[in-house]
Order: C-alpha cells, then sequence, then structure tokens
C-alpha cells in the first residue's frame, strides 16, 4: 500500500467538502481544534445549486471570518414579488429588518461560496483539506472512529476521535450506520434553468402564481438569474429540456437572446428527516440528516445551522473546555427546527404554485386583506413567518417564562454598538469567537467583578456591556431587549442565548449555570 500525507489522527474528521462540510470546518480552523476535510471529487461544485444564503447563514459565515468575503459576491436584501396570472403585481415581500446583523435574504452563487470557503482553509495549519480522497468503510469503539480512505496513492487508515458525515443525501455513512429517513417524495417536477448574462435588472425574486404554469425566477450576483417552471404531468423531461421549449418558456418570462443557459435540469423534491442525527461518536449534519423542498430557500442554510451549532460543541470537548455530553445537545437542538423548515417550505410551495385558478384567485385576495391591516402586513413584509430559530431543550438554562417572552434558547440580537474611538462595530465582532456574557444593567461596574469567577471563568467567556455605562447601540435600544434591562445573558459561540439571569439573581443564576456544567 502507498504512504499517504495523511497523518495517522485528527481529533474530527469531515466526510463531504460542500457548504456544510466546509464550513464546519472554518469554524473549526476558528476555534483551534484540528480536523481532516476529505472530498472524493477533485474540487468543489462549478454548476449553480443553492442560490439564496439568509441572516443566520451570515452570521456563520461572520464567525468563520469570512462574512466580508462572501457578502462581497452576493445581491444583499432582496424581497420577493408575486404576480398574478394576468400579471399583475398583488404583493411584496421585502424585508429591511436586520435582527441578526444582516439582511434576511441574500442571492449567491454556490461555486464562489464553496470555492471562498476552500480557500480560506488555508488559514489554518491544523486544518487539511483532502479532495480526491474517497471514505471506504468506518468502525467506531468506545474511545474514537477508525476510517479507511482511498485516493490516488492507495489507502490509507486514519483514527479520529469524531466523524461528521456532510457527505450528501446518498450519505454512505448514514446508510453504513443504518440510519433511515423519514418523509415523502413528490411526483411534481421542475423545470430548473440558470443564465449567464441575463439582462433583467430587477434585485427581486418574481412569483408568477399562474396555475398555467407557475414560475419563479430569482436574481443572482453579476447578472446571473435562475428561472424554475413547474411541469406538467404529461410533459416528457427530454421534450421540455429541449433548447427550443427551454426558450420558449424563457421569453414568455423576460430572459433576452443574448443569455447564457449555463445549467438545466429536471428535479423532483423531497421532504425527509434522518431518524436519528448521531450513533456513537458519527453525526450527521447538512443533506446527510435533512431533504427540503427548495421554495424557501433553506436546504443550505440549514445545514449551516447544523455546522455552526456542531461546530462549537465539538471544539469545547475536543478542547477539555466541557464534556461530552454537551454532544447530546446537537440532535434535540437541531432535528426540531429542520422540520419546522420543511414545514415552512412546504407552505411556500404552496403559495408559489396554486393548482387552480380558484386557488390563484384566493392566494390573491388573501394577499390584499392582509395588507389592510399594518401588523398584518409588516408580518408578511419582514418574512417574520419564517420559522424562528428557537430550542427548548439542550444547552440552556430555562428561565421559566413562556416560549413567545423567553429569549432563552433564542439567537441573540446582533446590534451595531458604538466602541470607545467612536467607530461601529458588529456586537460579534466585540465578543469573540467563544462565550460571551452580555450585561444590561446600570449596575454594571458592580456586577462586572462577579462574572470573574465560577462558573463564567470555566467558559472563558468575554464580557460586554451594552447600552448604559458600556457600548451603546448604534440605532438606539432594541426593542426585543427592552424587558431585560437588568438582566445578564450567556451567549454560547453559536449566539444563541444559554441563560438569561436577573442581576438580583445572579447568585442563584450562576448555580444554575454551574449545574448544566456540571451536566455535560
Amino acid at each position: 500500500m502507498a504512504r499517504s500525507v495523511l497523518r495517522s489522527h485528527y481529533p474530527i474528521v469531515i466526510v463531504g467538502a460542500g457548504p456544510t462540510g466546509l464550513t464546519l470546518a472554518n469554524l473549526l480552523g476558528v476555534y483551534g481544534v484540528g480536523c481532516l476535510s476529505i472530498e472524493r471529487n477533485a474540487a468543489t461544485v462549478h454548476e449553480p445549486r443553492a442560490v439564496s444564503i439568509d441572516d443566520e447563514s451570515l452570521r456563520t459565515m461572520q464567525a468563520a471570518g469570512l462574512v466580508e468575503t462572501v457578502m462581497s459576491e452576493t445581491v444583499a436584501g432582496y424581497g420577493s414579488h408575486y404576480y398574478s396570472a394576468r400579471g399583475r403585481l398583488f404583493a411584496k415581500v421585502q424585508p429591511t429588518e436586520q435582527p441578526y446583523g444582516f439582511p434576511r435574504r441574500n442571492a449567491f452563487r454556490q461555486p464562489v461560496l464553496e470555492r471562498q470557503l476552500q480557500e480560506a482553509l488555508a488559514r489554518f495549519p491544523h486544518v487539511t483539506a483532502a479532495f480526491r480522497h474517497e471514505f471506504v468503510s468506518f468502525t467506531q469503539d468506545e474511545s474514537g472512529v477508525t476510517l479507511r480512505i482511498k485516493h490516488d496513492r492507495g489507502e490509507s487508515e486514519v483514527r479520529c476521535d469524531f466523524l461528521v458525515a456532510c457527505d450528501g443525501a446518498s450519505s454512505g455513512i448514514r446508510r453504513a450506520l443504518g440510519i433511515g429517513m423519514s418523509g415523502s417524495t413528490f411526483r411534481e417536477r421542475w423545470l430548473i434553468v440558470d443564465l449567464e448574462n441575463s439582462p433583467v435588472s430587477s434585485p427581486h425574486t418574481k412569483v408568477f402564481s399562474n396555475p398555467k404554469r407557475p414560475c419563479i425566477a430569482l436574481p443572482g450576483p453579476h447578472l446571473t438569474r435562475r428561472y424554475e417552471f413547474l411541469l406538467h404531468d404529461d410533459e416528457r423531461d427530454e421534450d421540455m429540456l429541449a433548447p427550443g421549449t427551454i426558450d420558449r418558456l424563457l421569453r414568455e418570462h423576460e430572459a433576452a437572446p443574448e443569455s447564457r443557459i449555463v445549467r438545466k435540469v429536471v428535479y423532483t423534491f423531497h421532504t425527509r428527516l434522518a431518524d436519528a442525527w448521531r450513533q456513537g461518536r458519527v453525526f450527521l449534519a447538512g443533506d446527510a440528516a435533512h431533504l427540503m423542498p427548495p421554495f424557501a430557500g433553506q436546504g443550505m442554510n440549514s445545514g449551516l445551522r447544523d455546522a455552526f451549532n456542531l461546530a462549537w460543541k465539538l471544539a469545547a470537548v475536543a478542547r477539555g473546555q466541557l464534556g461530552a455530553g454537551l454532544l447530546d445537545s446537537y440532535e434535540p437542538e437541531r432535528r426540531g427546527h429542520a422540520g419546522a423548515m420543511i414545514a415552512f417550505a412546504l407552505n411556500m410551495g404552496r403559495a408559489l404554485a396554486p393548482p387552480n385558478a380558484v386557488a390563484a384567485a384566493a392566494l390573491v385576495a388573501a394577499f390584499r386583506a392582509l395588507a389592510l391591516f399594518p401588523k398584518a402586513r409588516d408580518y408578511i413584509a419582514q418574512m417574520k413567518f419564517k420559522p424562528p430559530p428557537r430550542f427548548a431543550q439542550g444547552f440552556i438554562v430555562p428561565d421559566g417564562l413562556s416560549a413567545r417572552r423567553t429569549l432563552v434558547g433564542r439567537m441573540f440580537p446582533q446590534p451595531r454598538v458604538l466602541t470607545e474611538d467612536r467607530g461601529e462595530r458588529r456586537l460579534d465582532d466585540v465578543m469573540g469567537p467563544g462565550f460571551a456574557l452580555v450585561v444590561r444593567s446600570p449596575r454594571a461596574s458592580e456586577i462586572v467583578p462577579k462574572l470573574r469567577g465560577t462558573p463564567w471563568s470555566d467558559l472563558g467567556a468575554t464580557v460586554v456591556v451594552l447600552g448604559e455605562g458600556g457600548m451603546p447601540e448604534a440605532g438606539g435600544p432594541n426593542p426585543r431587549l427592552a424587558p431585560f434591562a437588568d438582566h445578564v445573558f450567556l451567549l454560547r459561540p453559536d449566539r444563541y442565548v444559554a441563560a438569561c439571569i436577573p442581576v438580583a439573581e445572579l447568585d442563584k443564576g450562576a448555580d444554575r449555570v454551574g449545574a448544566l456544567l456540571e451536566s455535560t
């Protein structure tokens, strides 16, 4: 057997170098944890795939130190315009709020993102990216996982503490574990056409809710655009992929002869969740764990949520900062939200593709009726119908408040803050990549010294005073935080709130946080 350049041991091995796997590797690099990323293909993808990256994912890119790079290649803050069968605009969904520090919806190109993520791994001497390396098999025991990896020099045996399967919908690792996927495959077929040099200037998605031929036109950076057409049952794939058919369909929706087709494909979509997301020291993430319809643009974004959730936990365990029991929280925190996103995407699909003229007319009437009520109009326009990231169990300390009022288990807002040099920075950039303690209290000078003892010191948390006595929010106080004017927040590295403690109960809160740490 030929010798390999691979080492015999890595703390973490990631199989699959798509967006989820590459993001996970970059985050582990930021956290200072060694890992090996293997990919059977020679390079990252060249064809367009995912086209929408949301604010949560951009916050993940921020944690990876790449948000400015990624945003330089996006169309930031696009909305959706809905058109009736007669071609009349009847609704706009254009979110302007940025609760997590970034526009809610942004158009991008997956090949560009993957290349950016791959190139960024060169920053980390403790991260190895190995393309043209194929997972063959693995075994695991109480102390680790042993993998067989095939490459052009033969095969290598690699040992790791934990293995993460980011190897896609047909995951070989998931199959080897005997984990099934529950859900459905739908009959509907969609024709996808990706264009370059598109003359269409609109920065927004156009949704043509025409039951005769539902169509979605999505913007992209640098004159790229995607068209999606629902196919009828009696239409054959090969006929609809013919150049003449595609040209006719595009001409009906503003495309021009100078546009160049870079991808055309017919696909059906799936709604599936893996029955388990972990077995022993092996974890599933991304498409290996969930498959969802494309209508809400949440497939890739859900994978990036997996990566962010899992990365800091693996890092904390690998460094000995927290116990291995922390990893038990991965599936409970992520599986439920992935399921909610599947349901959300299905509902979006119903709005995008009404089955008949009656349903189409009802959709138009519903949007127009909602527009008469300011709260309802705001709810739609700001995409507040999107399932918020939240969890009721996992690495958290519940505060006893209702799900509607609590911030525990939710992603913390990210305002811009005014620094001492009168500059503006995003809050996460001030806090750094680890745990953080955010103090909002007029008694901050008394409280901060108390946060230097246990259990806070065990976490190595950065202490930030937000508001009075510290860094003011650039846009004024966040109304979401108004009920918590005298509190201390414990933020996890993924910026979810692990604890929200009234200053008057700080000692009791410290005991509860300490108990949480001991439970890991």
